[in-house]
């Protein structure tokens, strides 16, 4: 039977977060644990449909729940510059930003609307360039900022000789670039709020392996059936084997925006960091290399035209 964790939250009332990639799986339970906390919980999503069955599954959950539907699609700069301008427009503090949505692993090599590889310009540009319009926001709300990266980034690097992929693309090996490249912009946001004086504090974590639709069928990323790694995965999962859920995946990102005094990185504490409770963990290598993670945050910068300042 699949393993279950406890998590003690504090009191989220009058917070308000905002959760990329809230639709289902891993950022839908993320969502909920935020709401159910009390916090106001921004759920921005490419989805309407989905979107709306995600915040109906929440308020079955917890009836009181305060949730706000956007629109996003990451792989749109125009889209992320729409969302943020409407949340500045609203003015609220931001208190809580977890930066979860991701694609994984197209079988063919995709860009998204501005020509970008998918997975670096989904998973990681596309959450430079929300982090950056939202900055105002979360400098006012002294935000915790928590970016998701992946069991992937453990090994590998940045791909500098073809960042985009254009002359050999290898779906994995571009995937664990653009995690690896979500931790290294995560950490180095830490290091300027500081230098800067920002008020952030920003965090990693990762949701070791679980079944989700990340490694589904999904005809939309060129993959008509379900990869035999899922099947794997949710089998493991059902007998409680080495891997997590999604309800247990998700609880390092919830620990990581919530817990007081937090530590730089946060995934499950089982057996090679697939699966189990939640909790600090040293970093890898890849994330490391503080050289790197500039010289991505100025690259990034420049691809997305936007500025931290």
């Amino acid at each position: 039977m699949p393993r279950t964790h406890d998590l003690d939250l504090p009191d989220l009332s009058g917070r308000r977060a905002v959760v990329t990639g809230a639709s289902d799986g891993i950022g839908l339970r993320i969502a909920s644990h935020l709401a159910g906390a009390g916090a106001e919980v921004v759920m921005p999503v490419r989805n309407a449909d989905k979107g709306r069955a995600a915040a109906t599954q929440i308020r079955d959950r917890h009836p009181d729940a305060d949730l706000v539907l956007a629109d996003l699609d990451l792989s749109s700069l125009e889209s992320v510059a729409d969302l943020g301008e409407k949340l500045r427009a609203d003015g609220a503090p931001i208190h809580l930003l977890v930066n979860n949505a991701g694609v994984m692993t197209p079988p063919e090599r995709r860009t998204t609307a501005d020509g970008f590889e998918l997975q670096l310009g989904t998973n990681h540009l596309g959450h430079v360039a929300l982090t950056a319009h939202l900055l105002p926001l979360l400098r006012e709300g002294r935000a915790r900022v928590v970016s998701q990266t992946s069991v992937a980034a453990r090994s590998g690097s940045i791909h500098w000789d073809d960042l985009q992929w254009e002359r050999s693309y290898d779906a994995m090996r571009s995937y664990r670039q653009s995690k690896i490249a979500c931790g290294l912009f995560g950490l180095e946001l830490a290091r300027r709020s500081e230098a800067a004086g920002w008020g952030i504090t920003s965090v990693l974590s990762h949701p070791g392996v679980a079944p989700t639709s990340l490694l589904a069928a999904r005809p939309e990323m060129g993959r008509d059936g379900d990869t035999r790694e899922v099947r794997m995965i949710r089998w493991l999962s059902r007998h409680g084997l080495l891997v997590g859920t999604p309800e247990t995946a998700a609880l390092p990102a919830v620990l990581a925006a919530t817990t007081s005094n937090p530590a730089d990185f946060y995934g499950p504490q089982g057996l090679g960091n697939a699966g189990g409770p939640p909790g600090p963990q040293k970093l890898w290598k890849p994330l490391q290399d503080t050289e790197t993670a500039s010289r991505l945050w100025s690259v990034s910068e420049e691809l997305t035209g936007v500025s931290f300042g």
